[in-house]
């Protein structure tokens, strides 16, 4: 395997010849490469090239040939990261080269992973794109903490967000979040305190519960439980780092979680409070 940088010039507009490789937008779930799909383990590993993001780890990677080029694109908040545009072009331009591209991503390509860009940049350079769906991050560590997203007795609704984008405070999330309804949010931890405010001045009750589930389906991983009004100070306290979600609603209290409210009555009045909840005893 070898490495490379990750830029390239912009591709034109031209379409591909007839020996163009194929880009493959392929999810790569949320970390354990035992949960990949089979279509994505049996494509990297026949990849001429891997272009991957941060989230994928190592045990994933490892199923990549011994001639495979490893190409890392990982975005980073503390440092340059690699723009979209580069990225559409990198892959435009192996593909035009007459490799077979696998376009590695955490979780699912099509759900906050700017997938349907890069099929976008493809089809207009005349590549073909094919897209293998992965396990999200949201059904992965649920799963891994026994949290079931909706359930009969107390969830019937569930929604996705991003909490880390521009104009956060403008975007309407009322009725995202309440009884009968499970919200998950990516990308929250940095504005884990935004968010509460947010959600509560939008009339939800600061005792809802909520899990940040950290790493999950990995050896390190964390599922730490409180309520709305303590979600931000929890997060700093538990020193809670990226990757991870953060599931708002009532379905938080079947998940197996340790409680982690900001002080010890704080801690049995968590558990009255969840023990009241909707479907919960």
């Amino acid at each position: 395997m070898s490495d490379s940088s990750p830029f390239s010039p912009a591709a034109g507009p031209s379409a591909a010849g007839p020996d163009a490789g194929t880009v493959y937008l392929v999810g790569a779930g949320p970390g354990d490469p035992d949960l990949l799909t089979v279509r994505a383990a049996r494509l990297i590993a026949t990849a001429d090239v891997i272009v991957h993001d941060g989230l994928v780890g190592d045990g994933v990677l490892a199923l990549a040939p011994a001639g495979a080029e490893l190409i890392s694109v990982a975005k980073k908040r503390d440092r340059h990261s690699v723009p979209q545009e580069g990225i559409n072009a990198l892959l435009v331009e192996h593909a035009k080269a007459g490799r077979d591209v696998v376009r590695l991503k955490g979780g699912d390509p099509f759900i906050f992973g700017r997938g349907g860009e890069e099929l976008e940049a493809c089809r207009v350079a005349g590549i073909m794109v094919e897209v293998v769906p992965g396990i999200s991050a949201a059904m992965g560590c649920a799963a891994a903490a026994n949290l079931p997203l909706t359930h009969r007795d107390v969830a019937s609704a569930v929604t996705f967000v991003a909490g880390q984008c521009k104009g956060l405070s403008d975007q309407n999330w009322a009725g995202l979040a309440g009884a009968g309804r499970t919200l998950v949010i990516y990308m929250g931890v940095a504005t884990a305190d935004d968010i509460a405010d947010k959600l509560m001045a939008d009339g939800l009750s600061p005792d809802t519960p909520v899990v940040v589930l950290e790493n999950g389906t990995l050896p390190e991983q964390r599922a730490l439980r409180t309520l709305l009004a303590d979600l931000g100070d929890m997060v700093h306290r538990e020193d809670v780092r990226s990757p991870a979600v953060i599931v708002v609603g009532n379905v938080a209290g079947l998940a197996d979680a340790s409680d982690r409210l900001g002080n010890r009555a704080g801690g049995l009045q968590m558990l009255d409070i969840l023990r009241g909840k909707e479907g919960l005893s």
